[in-house]
């Protein structure tokens, strides 16, 4: 009998112990059975029951990986190579249990009158360690855990009293983050988003088009009502042949809250997000000379990191602090190149002064002269012709001025006429473009910016969008203050005429609204003098951070951060 024991503990059934109910369960009522072995023997049957789950479950999915792309991977409810790695933990952990079955093979063969107590003695450590496991299988098969969200199960359950349990998800977890630093190595040292499955907890985002190139390819079939001549044709026509570059996307990546571990803080992920992104940018343009001319982005340190992330998925724990010390390394790395690249390079200091003297109507003797260019084209509604106009206007006003070319260039107003604005309310992407019927070009002009590589990654769609809210503000701002000094001067070229009543709470209330708007416009400009002031100091202070090796506060893409204080003024809007 007791080989058909061990048997039922390999989950197999036989003449005493059937299958039932997915499980195994003792044959009643057997005579040469006393009812205190049925007990022991029932005892026994639940082990098997549990070995023969385990054993269905990772046969089921800890074969092969499905292929994304194939019909089985859509109707199929759990897969991905986590699930495999999972599998392989369980097999790992049930080994122990089936040497022991064959040392007690080896036993009852050596003495035939070892008894069923002497079986239930030497497994008793697993009537607690299987439970453990099979309650991990549920929440597994019951959530659909899919990709990290596996590790995430796992560590919870490790939290336990029992050290069996205990050891058991620890190793578990151990064989899923194999897969885990994999993903890991090829985002951080090469860029590279291996997850075909969608498991990692950095997914990829939307293509973004090279601003030049997609900044021509809006409105490509406007007719302008000029011989013939469309909205590309003009646009390619006001270009400067320097600006033409060859068409190249960037991809945007994000972070995937719920695959990430609670024991990786959002900060850690966040570096992480950063490093490979950049690195991903990197390669994906290391052709251009303001790559060679700075270097490897690592410093040829590649085989370094490889070596102390392998060495990190070696270890039997996960280790918070030794694994965060190797993402800062890698980061400060990064980091650093990325400094040098953007803000020496590429001068970004120079390209944000441009944001300020054009977006915040800086150079405000430019926007006077366009008004008065501007007013007659953008007093009524706009038409499909209006942007050209307006454009034209912005370069007379320009050149009245003295601006250098180089800089105007660089930016394009833009006039969303009444279908364009229909389109966005159908899309509810931008609410604040939709105007009633008849509302005059003001309402609707807007600047945009040919941004320029690698401070794509700085100015983003999102910060123009909010740079151009606050244009049109300080825009409308300075119109409506004009507006009130034309009044004044119209008042006294009257104040010889006997005043009637009517007349005086007019000039009143010129008076009030003028004396708000040379407020606001005092605020504004007062705000705008102290961080002028005070972003190269701070931008410094962040050099001077990084240098004497507080790496750990630093982030390259902060330093756009410092200019967010330009932003307090979209708030009075």
């Amino acid at each position: 009998m007791l080989h058909e024991v061990l048997l039922a503990l390999s989950g197999y059934p036989g003449s005493i112990f059937v299958e039932k109910e997915g499980g195994l369960e003792v044959v009643p009522d057997l005579p040469f059975i006393h009812p205190s072995e049925q007990e022991i023997l029932s005892s026994l049957c639940k082990l098997g029951s549990f070995y023969m789950k385990f054993k269905a479950f990772t046969t089921k999915y800890g074969g092969a990986p499905i292929h994304p792309g194939t019909e089985e991977a859509h109707t199929s409810d759990l897969h991905g190579l986590y699930l495999i790695a999972f599998c392989s933990g369980v097999e790992k952990v049930l080994e122990p249990y089936r040497q022991e079955l064959l040392t007690l093979e080896r036993e009852v063969l050596e003495d035939p009158r070892l008894t069923v107590f002497h079986v239930q003695t030497e497994l008793m450590q697993y009537k607690l360690l299987f439970p453990a496991i099979a309650s991990v299988i549920r929440q597994v098969e019951s959530h659909r855990a899919h990709g990290c969200y596996i590790l995430e199960i796992l560590y919870k359950n490790s939290f336990c009293g029992m050290p069996e349990v205990r050891s058991a998800m620890e190793t578990m977890l151990y064989y899923c983050h194999g897969v885990l630093y994999k993903q890991l190595s090829a985002w951080l040292l090469h860029g590279l988003l291996l997850d075909r499955y969608n498991e990692f907890f950095i997914h990829q985002g939307k293509v973004l088009a090279d601003t030049a190139q997609s900044a021509g390819s809006q409105g490509d079939d406007d007719d302008l009502g000029i011989g013939g001549l469309s909205g590309k044709q003009l646009r390619e026509l006001m270009q400067i042949a320097g600006e033409e570059e060859d068409s190249k996307t960037y991809v945007q990546f994000a972070l995937r809250p719920e695959m990430l571990p609670s024991y990786i803080p959002v900060r850690l992920a966040e570096k992480i997000l950063f490093v490979g992104e950049s690195i991903q940018m990197f390669e994906h343009d290391k052709d251009r000379p303001a790559m060679k001319r700075t270097g490897s982005i690592l410093k040829n340190s590649e085989d370094q990191f490889a070596k102390e992330l392998h060495n990190l998925s070696k270890a039997h724990l996960f280790n918070l602090a030794a694994f965060e010390s190797v993402i800062d390394r890698i980061r400060t790395s990064v980091a650093e190149h990325l400094w040098k690249l953007v803000v020496e390079e590429a001068n970004l200091i120079g390209h944000l002064k441009l944001m300020k003297d054009f977006y915040l109507l800086g150079r405000g003797e430019l926007f006077l002269a366009f008004i008065d260019c501007a007013q007659g084209v953008l007093r009524g509604p706009p038409t499909n012709v209006t942007e050209h106009d307006v454009n034209a206007a912005f370069q007379q006003a320009s050149r009245d001025v003295l601006l250098d070319d180089d800089d105007v260039t660089q930016f394009h107003l833009t006039v969303q006429t009444k279908g364009q604005q229909k389109g966005l309310v159908r899309e509810q992407k931008k609410p604040m473009g939709t105007l009633p019927s008849g509302e005059s070009g003001w309402g609707v002009l807007g600047l945009s910016y040919s941004v320029q590589w690698p401070l794509h990654i700085l100015f983003t769609e999102a910060v123009l969008d909010k740079y151009n809210t606050m244009f049109r503000f300080l825009l409308s701002v300075k119109r409506v203050q004009l507006e009130l000094q034309q009044c004044w001067a119209l008042q006294m070229e009257r104040k010889h005429l006997s005043p009637e009543q009517s007349d005086v709470s007019k000039w009143q209330l010129r008076t009030h609204m003028a004396f708000l708007l040379d407020n606001l416009q005092y605020y504004l400009q007062v705000t705008d003098a102290w961080v002028s002031s005070s972003f190269p100091h701070r931008l410094h202070t962040h050099a001077c951070s990084f240098l004497h090796g507080n790496a750990k506060q630093f982030k390259c893409a902060q330093v756009f951060s410092e200019t967010q204080i330009l932003l307090r003024h979209s708030k009075i809007h």
